[in-house]
């Protein structure tokens, strides 16, 4: 670590930290000492935790107190995290419901937040001083996992309006103290592209941080034009918010010459997970408590993917209990190589709307799709969007190369695991732009993969 890097980490974001009344430093050092405990010691500390927080909750905030009463659930009795299942599930519609009586009484102050609406109508909800303390010191830790710190140069590509709404003086001289440069990740024209890797060529950043789709975009880029970057000393890349898909994490990391480190959280939800150099994926298990559930609302089986419902112990001001993320993904029952006793997601699929439907009911992952359209000749960019079970589009934006017998295969291909009876179209577009808070996805399916359905669904 240099001494500039020294004195951002140990003096400069812990007094911004202090004086925005965040406790990021003590709850670090809890985690760092927290991380190497036994599994074991872990979950038992949790169960302490999630009870004091569950009491709290029914103490504190009239939608918890009431449902407590009304089901008879005392926050005393949970001697176990499998406890939770007494309790429904939480989803965006029951937030939208009842905003203001999830507010704890007496609670701190509050900041208004929104998701994107990526999969939907957008969510408000709100957000205490705790929560944001915990969820900047889980992904500090992650980010020292990788030998860099606070302070080390950094290149965000990121397309959040709340970030990039956020850019007045006192936010760009932060950012110009800590070192870190924002590139917007919606603006991906090829001039911007060029400047995008211009601008890390002369930055010359210790790591990266993006969406997997925009800091491979601008891999690809780079290595067409045949613009050298591994040798900029970048250690590693860092992405999240979006599926990484294998081929994503090889050109990153072929193009900048760095490991890639994934990343899984949301900002509803919170930093689920974060992976570490020996390649497993981290819950933050001390602040978090990760269920999957099949479409029936029961646990899934270990190694079966499900449906990722969280619980997070530092939002008493404003609860996510039982919160259903959207996501897919499968917890893991093995011991990481790295010594950590934090448990493990084997697996993050994707949003339940990356997944399609054939039409005899079968659900497959939107990549059986994808395989088709990246490796067909003169595809530049594309999107599959799932209308029902009876007509799939194709939006392509395609070169020359690009012709009728690569139409038909797209056809074929899909209606042989769709159906034959489904509806495929295939439409040229001059663009496809990514979405407002900066993602890019490849597949939408508007028909419902994972609902999970009775009386644990309701919210």
């Amino acid at each position: 670590m240099n001494l500039y890097t020294a004195v951002c980490s140990h003096l400069l974001f812990p007094l911004h930290e202090r004086l925005k009344g965040h406790q990021t430093v003590a709850v670090l050092k809890r985690l760092e000492q927290s991380q190497w405990w036994p599994a074991e010691r872990i979950e038992e500390d949790r169960k302490r935790r999630l009870r004091a927080f569950l009491g709290e909750v029914g103490r504190r905030v009239p939608y918890y107190r009431d449902l407590f009463r009304s089901t008879g659930f005392d926050p005393q009795s949970v001697r176990a995290t499998a406890d939770l299942q007494a309790l429904p599930l939480l989803d965006k519609p029951a937030i939208r419901a009842n905003v203001e009586r999830l507010k704890a009484e007496g609670h701190g102050p509050l900041t208004r937040y929104n998701t994107g609406g990526s999969s939907g109508e957008p969510l408000i909800f709100f957000m205490g001083k705790g929560r944001k303390s915990h969820d900047v010191a889980a992904k500090w830790r992650a980010t020292r996992w990788w030998n860099v710190d606070i302070g080390d140069r950094e290149l965000v590509v990121w397309g959040s309006p709340i970030e990039l709404g956020a850019q007045d003086r006192v936010r760009r001289l932060r950012d110009a103290l800590l070192r870190s440069h924002l590139l917007p990740a919606f603006e991906m024209s090829a001039n911007n592209l060029d400047r995008f890797v211009e601008t890390i060529r002369a930055l010359r950043p210790a790591m990266l941080f993006g969406y997997p789709s925009s800091l491979s975009l601008i891999a690809r880029h780079a290595r067409d034009r045949g613009i050298e970057m591994s040798g900029l000393g970048i250690r590693v890349a860092f992405v999240t918010s979006e599926k990484l898909y294998d081929e994503q994490r090889q050109l990153i990391g072929e193009v900048f010459g760095c490991p890639v480190a994934n990343g899984y959280g949301a900002r509803d939800a919170g930093f689920i997970a974060h992976q570490c150099p020996a390649g497993s994926l981290h819950v933050s298990a001390e602040d978090i408590v990760v269920e999957t559930l099949r479409p029936d609302g029961q646990p899934t089986a270990p190694g079966d993917a499900g449906e990722i419902v969280v619980t997070h112990l530092a939002t008493a001001d404003f609860p996510f209990v039982r919160y259903r993320t959207g996501d897919v993904g499968i917890l893991g029952t093995r011991r990481c190589a790295c010594g950590r006793g934090l448990p493990v997601l084997d697996e993050v699929q994707g949003r339940t709307t990356d997944f399609v439907v054939a039409r005899d009911g079968t659900v497959m992952h939107g990549l059986a799709l994808i395989y088709t359209v990246r490796d067909l000749p003169g595809v530049e960019r594309f999107r599959i969007e799932q209308l029902s079970l009876d007509r799939t589009v194709v939006r392509l934006v395609a070169g020359p190369a690009f012709d009728r017998s690569a139409e038909e295969r797209i056809v074929r291909d899909f209606k042989a695991r769709l159906g034959e009876s489904v509806d495929i179209g295939i439409e040229r577009v001059p663009e496809i732009v990514n979405e407002s808070s900066g993602k890019y996805r490849y597949v939408v399916s508007r028909v419902k993969a994972f609902a999970v359905e009775g009386d644990n669904a309701r919210g």
